[in-house]
């Protein structure tokens, strides 16, 4: 039975794992956020990377931020479950609580880059892979560049990386446009009831 304000309730959340991917600067993070906001029971991973925190971020709630030792740690020991290096960085997501939660039946939602995801559908492949796609090209280039939070080079960097992951959009199962972030949250919660 939907909730009152006809958002899915608890019950009605598929418990499998949703994966949401898509270039740097298309706002995954916005909706994740708003996910999160509106519907807690939604799990999110937290993941773990190594780069430096940027303004406001807090760790174990944004990311773990760890070293480049404590990375190779995790990696050795199989703790991640994907892991992937973008813009001179890594990033992975911690295995265990992903697991923990799907055994518990709880949706569980992963935001990670196309690297990421494509190692999932190999470990899970049960998990359903949305693909977050920006309204245009330009629209990109103008949400990455009006961050104001990285370098020139790491930009470009960032942009060279969204060409291959524009490329990549057919190996998902469905594709969102981010034209609006309302729009998108209610769609991603509407694949996630399925």
């Amino acid at each position: 039975m939907p909730a009152p304000d006809g958002s899915p309730s608890q019950d009605q959340l598929t418990r499998r794992l949703t994966v949401l991917s898509g270039p740097s600067g298309v706002g995954k993070s916005t909706v994740v956020a708003e996910i999160r906001r509106a519907h807690p029971q939604v799990w999110l991973s937290v993941s773990v990377t190594t780069r430096s925190p940027r303004p406001g971020e807090k760790h174990g709630v944004q990311y773990f931020f760890v070293d480049d030792a404590g990375f190779d740690r995790l990696v050795a020991e199989g703790e991640l479950l994907e892991w992937a290096e973008f813009a001179g960085n890594r990033y992975g997501t911690p295995r265990g609580p992903v697991q923990e939660r799907l055994a518990r039946g709880e949706p569980v939602l992963l935001e990670i880059d196309l690297q990421g995801a494509r190692q999932v559908r190999h470990s899970m492949p049960d998990a359903r892979l949305v693909f977050l796609a920006p309204p245009s090209w330009d629209e990109l280039v103008r949400r990455l560049v009006g961050r104001g939070t990285e370098p020139p080079e790491v930009i470009e960097r960032r942009l060279e990386a969204a060409r291959v992951e524009l490329a990549a959009e057919k190996e998902f199962d469905v594709t969102l446009v981010n034209t609006a972030v309302t729009d998108v949250c209610r769609d991603l919660l509407a694949l996630m009831r399925r």
